[in-house]
């Protein structure tokens, strides 16, 4: 059965949602960092630490992870910073 969406691997960065995780005091290494970026096709893609295993026993009602996804955590500031380039519904 297919799949009612499916993550396009040829999309492109566009560009950076909210401030960059130096900009916020979350990182100091350029390299290593949270970070959330709209994709050209408008999906976006969110950089953060992999914490499947630590959350997947304990996910809530309803909630479930495929085998091809991953639970990934970034700062609660990054996300507040990016409020104003996330468009409403």
């Amino acid at each position: 059965m297919a799949r009612p969406w499916e993550a396009d691997p040829s999309a492109s960065f566009s560009r950076r949602l909210g401030k960059t995780a130096q900009e916020l005091g979350n990182s100091e290494d350029e390299e290593k960092c949270p970070d959330i970026w709209q994709l050209d096709n408008g999906d976006v893609a969110v950089i953060g630490r992999d914490l499947t295993a630590a959350y997947d026993s304990r996910l809530p009602a309803g909630v479930r992870l495929g085998p091809d996804e991953r639970l990934v955590i970034i700062p609660g500031n990054m996300l507040s910073a990016a409020k104003p380039d996330i468009p409403d519904a």
